[in-house]
């Protein structure tokens, strides 16, 4: 899908919480990149991996279901094969977050469908980090 600069500045400077699935804290792995940099751009981060006990040094929970606190955004470095399941399990969290994200190179029409008709704005193939790099450097949401 599509979405102009616009709506994704706007998504961007209301989330406050993000949920990162399949967080990693590897060196030099996209997941610990990205993570860090949400962390370093004012971000709550909460990790999410089903082995780890910390990631980043925060709390990392072993699925979305778990997380004790509501979440604005869930960002996915998942497998597309992931995704449709990783779709039920956001729709089981209340509340609603606003926004499903697949990180670059993940796309998922199951996970889609399975979204499509709920108030979730669905993000596939884009890198988080790209785009909030862009947006915060362009103004375009404070």
């Amino acid at each position: 899908m599509l979405y102009s600069e616009k709506e994704l500045a706007a998504l961007l400077g209301q989330v406050k919480t993000i949920a990162v699935i399949g967080a990693k804290d590897k060196p030099g792995q996209p997941v610990d990149r990205v993570g860090r940099y949400l962390i370093d751009a004012g971000y709550r981060v909460i990790p999410v991996h089903p082995k780890r006990a910390t990631v980043w040094g925060l709390a990392c929970y072993p699925t979305m279901n778990a997380i004790p606190v509501p979440v604005d955004l869930v960002d996915l470095f998942r497998a597309p094969e992931f995704c449709p399941a990783h779709a039920e399990e956001f729709l089981r969290l209340a509340p609603l977050p606003r926004c499903f994200w697949m990180q670059s190179g993940i796309v998922s029409a199951e996970a889609r469908r399975i979204l499509s008709g709920q108030p979730v704005l669905v993000v596939e193939d884009r890198c988080l980090m790209v785009d909030h790099r862009e947006l915060a450097a362009g103004g375009q949401y404070a």
